[in-house]
């Protein structure tokens, strides 16, 4: 029987609710890169399912919230040990609600690994696993010229960005991002968009290069959506381009992060030649 079932726990894992919040952004502020994602998203919406759209999973020791994992499409423990990430394995079940596990390299991979054992198929059977990503971060301005087109995207883009997002997604993870929920990416775009963290280039309505700032919480921001128009690549734009993302995010919080994939040299290339270093190293398992 799955942990989830019927609300009651396995271990000393529960569902957190909105009287744990404190705490839970307490664990994620521990580390502000590493858990801007899961940080973002509770300090937005707070820890209560009904309000975030999937629960909050604590780790308890000792009477104490230690580790927290987002339960949502992307699986991502924060600050889990390896008590933790078998009392996660233990909770999860066998039914896997996630399209992927995301978080720091070993903590990710111990945990794909454990659910595997446990579970089985339902949680072995990957598409694809990429267990060395650098995080790379910037806390001043880049050292490279910004290209001065880069700018705030408007609505008045919003399908030319929408179509951009969607090429970009569906080179980097493999898959359309139209197959599961259109409306709810182009939405998810819109926001972006809305919320004044979507970048770009434009030649007329011509997307030439985009970025997004997917996460925002304290100090620290994220990039992602990284995506250069193909004809335009290896002729060195990239690196002023994302300078350009870089002051203007710059502006929101003084943090600037990413991770990327260890095999993407050309990608983290650019990205030390703008003055990012790095700071850690993830893993993703998609499904």
């Amino acid at each position: 029987m799955s942990g989830r079932t019927g609300g009651s726990t396995v271990g000393s894992v529960r569902v957190l609710t909105q009287r744990d919040l404190a705490a839970a952004v307490s664990i994620v502020s521990a580390n502000p890169i590493e858990n801007v994602f899961v940080a973002s998203r509770i300090r937005t919406a707070g820890v209560d399912a009904a309000n975030l759209g999937c629960p909050i999973w604590g780790y308890e020791s000792g009477g104490l919230l230690r580790s927290i994992c987002h339960a949502g499409s992307n699986m991502v423990p924060v600050n889990a040990d390896a008590a933790a990430v078998e009392a996660f394995a233990e909770f999860a079940g066998r039914e896997r609600i996630c399209s992927s596990i995301i978080g720091p390299a070993e903590v990710a991979m111990s945990l794909w690994r454990r659910l595997s054992e446990r579970w089985g198929a339902s949680w072995s059977r990957v598409r694809e696993t990429r267990p060395h990503q650098p995080v790379m971060a910037i806390s001043a301005d880049p050292v490279v010229a910004a290209d001065p087109r880069v700018r705030r995207v408007t609505l008045e883009h919003w399908d030319a960005y929408y179509e951009a997002a969607v090429k970009m997604y569906t080179e980097e993870v493999g898959v359309s991002p139209l197959l599961g929920n259109p409306a709810g990416y182009r939405f998810y775009v819109r926001q972006l968009i809305t919320s004044g963290r979507a970048f770009g280039i434009f030649e007329g309505d011509r997307v030439l290069f985009k970025a997004d700032l997917g996460s925002v919480s304290g100090s620290v921001s994220q990039v992602q959506g990284v995506w250069l128009e193909p004809e335009l690549r290896g002729r060195g734009l990239a690196a002023p381009a994302m300078a350009g993302v870089v002051r203007l995010a710059r502006t929101v919080v003084p943090t600037v992060s990413l991770y990327v994939n260890d095999f993407n040299l050309p990608a983290r290339a650019t990205y030390a030649r703008v003055g990012f270093t790095d700071v850690g190293e993830f893993a993703t398992i998609l499904y």
